[in-house]
């Protein structure tokens, strides 16, 4: 470990939350920042950025609506198709693989430049608050160039599967080592808050069931008074949460959120993920929730939040990938297009940018840097075999973490700043959901699953919960 890992702004961290969100590129969520904002500061949009399909230039343009129409409208991200849309660094194949996309599920009236738009702040009300107030990362790019499980996998264990899409047939279910074993083996605490079952289970068998007391509910208080038996069986009403942990300050030194990836769950939440065809100002409420609950909490000026996505997923971004330290370089030697990041925490400078090339196994390398740097250690000899055989200590996480920059250099401040005021987001939210209570109010329509049409991450989300609750997992734990 260099000396500015050891002398970063880490040491004033206690707390480590992520939030890892699906499916949205840099330009596509942040780009407006330089377009709309004058910010010169942020490699984001500039007039005359297009691509063209079929003969048809398609500009770079704000969004129409908050949403695409239906999930045949979820642009692919498959690894061929994120190929096609890098066009060997010329970043040009976005509108031609989305044209492609459409006319392969027949979609009526086709509109290609879909890929090509962008929301502004006020379409994301919340993240314009965050980048002005906080670090925006314009040069963190997802692992891999392809799906949303190697991406997440890259997350959570330094490195994928052996391929850059995800398992061709459900369950998503892994057996790589997540780095959450090292902060066990360190005795450091940690929490997975989820809205159904925690992605941690997909990945490393070690937690596909158990760890109870490791995994909870994101805001069980929200949870509708009308539940069924099956629920009021099954709840307890006194469990942690996210919201309770922290606003009460009972953190764990790490925690992960995952959001609501599906319509069908257990608080009958929508889908909150930003996965198309998933509304972005869902999205923009889960990040307050997170957001505010920290920002009201007692452990505020020790806390450090990531909000992040996983992949592109087929939207445009003009940054072509560079190329990536890796084990296995034949197949992951490049990273994925860049994703919106924003490093949210009193010790980031206000509205500062950083250059810094990240990516997701970023997000380990901060957290084992902080809480435990000796499980960063590559041992050799006879000192890496009595080290690995000591009970729960996991093996040495790859290249890409060990070269990875963590984001300790971006705690700058002398000293905590405090939460900057949020009256503003809260009348939002409100808004909000007296738009949605009139909407019921008028218009009561009975939700029936049955009539869904749900994404490839839905049934994929669907089928590896159904799996886990088959291994044993119980009815009500996440």
């Amino acid at each position: 470990m260099g000396e500015s890992e050891q002398h970063s702004g880490l040491e004033n961290i206690e707390h480590i939350v992520v939030l890892m969100l699906e499916n949205r590129s840099f330009d596509h969520m942040l780009g407006y920042l330089s377009l709309e904002h004058g910010r010169t500061d942020v490699d984001g949009l500039k007039p005359g950025m297009s691509n063209t399909a079929n003969g048809k230039e398609y500009p770079v343009a704000h969004a129409t609506a908050t949403h695409v129409p239906d999930p045949h409208w979820d642009p692919d991200h498959s690894a061929a198709q994120t190929d096609l849309q890098i066009g060997g660094g010329k970043m040009d194949g976005f509108a031609a693989s989305f044209a492609h996309t459409l006319a392969r599920r027949n979609v009526p009236n086709p509109d290609p430049g879909v890929v090509m738009q962008y929301y502004n702040g006020s379409d994301l009300p919340v993240y314009h608050h965050l980048s002005e107030n906080f670090c925006v990362c314009d040069r963190w790019h997802s692992s891999v160039p392809g799906a949303t499980w190697p991406n997440r996998l890259y997350a959570l264990t330094g490195g994928a599967d052996g391929s850059r899409d995800d398992k061709p047939k459900p369950p998503p279910i892994y057996a790589r080592n997540a780095f959450i074993r090292h902060l066990d083996a360190a005795d450091v605490s940690w929490r997975w808050y989820a809205y159904d079952v925690g992605t941690l289970r997909c990945v490393d068998h070690e937690y596909l069931i158990g760890h109870h007391g490791h995994f909870a509910y994101v805001d069980r208080p929200k949870l509708p008074l009308l539940t069924t038996l099956e629920e009021d069986l099954v709840l307890d009403v006194d469990a942690a949460s996210f919201v309770e942990d922290a606003r009460r300050g009972k953190l764990a030194q790490v925690s992960w959120v995952d959001p609501n990836f599906k319509d069908v769950n257990l608080a009958h939440i929508q889908s909150n993920d930003d996965h198309p065809p998933s509304d972005v100002q869902d999205g923009q409420e889960l990040v307050f929730l997170v957001y505010n609950a920290l920002a009201s909490g007692p452990k505020w000026d020790r806390t450090l939040l990531l909000v992040l996505y996983d992949e592109h997923g087929g939207f445009y971004d003009h940054v072509p990938p560079p190329e990536a330290p890796d084990d296995d370089p034949a197949t992951f030697g490049h990273y994925g297009i860049r994703v919106p990041a924003l490093v949210v925490s009193p010790w980031v400078a206000q509205r500062s940018v950083s250059n810094t090339l990240f990516d997701h196994t970023s997000i380990i390398k901060t957290i084992l840097t902080r809480f435990c740097p000796g499980e960063l250690a590559r041992r050799s000899g006879i000192d890496s075999v009595i080290h690995w055989l000591e009970p729960g200590h996991p093996h040495y996480m790859g290249k890409r973490v060990a070269e990875a920059a963590n984001v300790g250099e971006l705690l700058t401040e002398q000293s905590p700043r405090p939460a900057p005021d949020r009256a503003d987001l809260v009348q939002w939210v409100a808004g909000r959901h007296a738009q949605a209570a009139a909407k019921v109010a008028t218009d009561p329509v009975a939700f029936h699953a049955e009539d869904r049409i749900f994404t490839d991450l839905q049934r994929n989300t669907i089928a590896a919960e159904q799996h886990i609750r088959d291994q044993g997992l119980p009815a009500g734990q996440p």
